[in-house]
């Protein structure tokens, strides 16, 4: 075992500003490619089953009848407003929290779909979205023969 002898630099453990900020940014600030675009705040959950594709949005507050839908080729597309139910006169505000305006969010489907055999179905605040899978797209088992 040999013992060595380090010198000590007192100022080799001080961080400089430009490298603490560095820091600080790195990390609070969404990495490009991770964060969603602007306007894409509606959160989705997407599966499939052997015949369709689900897509579940949770949009609270919105009326059904202020969301659009529709898909082109493989990219599903659900737009629409979260709408101020009233403008509070006051002051100064405590919190708010609350978002308004218009969003639009597009995911790219994961097989082809007949969007004319789709379903829409709303209830307390979340869309569900039954698309059918195309003949194309179901899967289909082939049987082996034995000589």
């Amino acid at each position: 075992m040999s013992d060595s002898i380090v010198r000590w630099e007192p100022l080799r453990d001080l961080v400089t500003l430009r490298e603490t900020m560095n820091r600080l940014f790195d990390e609070s600030m969404i990495k490009p490619g991770s964060a969603r675009a602007m306007g894409e705040d509606l959160d989705l959950d997407m599966y499939q089953t052997k015949d369709e594709v689900i897509v579940k949005a949770g949009v609270p507050g919105i009326k059904p009848e202020d969301i659009d839908i529709s898909v082109t080729g493989d990219t599903l597309t659900i737009k629409g407003e979260f709408k101020q139910e009233e403008k509070v006169e006051q002051d100064r505000y405590f919190y708010q929290e609350r978002r308004f305006g218009q969003f639009c969010r597009q995911v790219t489907l994961p097989v082809q779909v007949k969007v004319d055999q789709a379903q829409a179905e709303f209830e307390h605040g979340v869309l569900t979205l039954k698309l059918p899978k195309s003949e194309q797209a179901k899967s289909k088992s082939i049987k082996i023969k034995v000589k």
